[in-house]
């Protein structure tokens, strides 16, 4: 009888940046509506042991637009008012290269860093 659909997950992807990991995923309520939750993990070292910091936003679908628009303005004022033109011909060729395995959706990740 277990039937928790507030917050069944309905997609996954994983990204791993050096030390942090970011989740994108998609749950739903019980009322069939959905939202965003993008985490971001980090794995931290304290006394010979590890424990993941995260940091959780959740983005409901009637903000995505905006939040798409306030991300993407953010991003070009980055590259363009305040990177070098070494560092954007770095970044653009990045974007632009095969994305790795590690950045296609993955609902199997490790279970150390799954975050309910």
């Amino acid at each position: 009888m277990e039937e928790n659909n507030e917050k069944a997950e309905i997609y996954s992807q994983r990204v791993r940046a050096g030390k942090r990991t970011y989740f994108f995923d998609v749950k739903s309520t019980r009322s069939n509506d959905f939202y965003v939750t993008i985490t971001e993990s980090k794995r931290k070292f304290k006394d010979e042991t590890f424990s993941y910091e995260k940091h959780k936003i959740f983005l409901y679908k009637e903000d995505f637009v905006k939040f798409m628009e306030a991300l993407q303005g953010t991003i070009d004022h980055v590259k363009s008012e305040l990177l070098t033109e070494e560092a954007l011909a770095a970044l653009e060729a990045a974007e632009n290269a095969e994305p790795t395995a590690e950045l296609t959706a993955d609902a199997t990740f490790d279970e150390e860093l799954k975050w309910e």
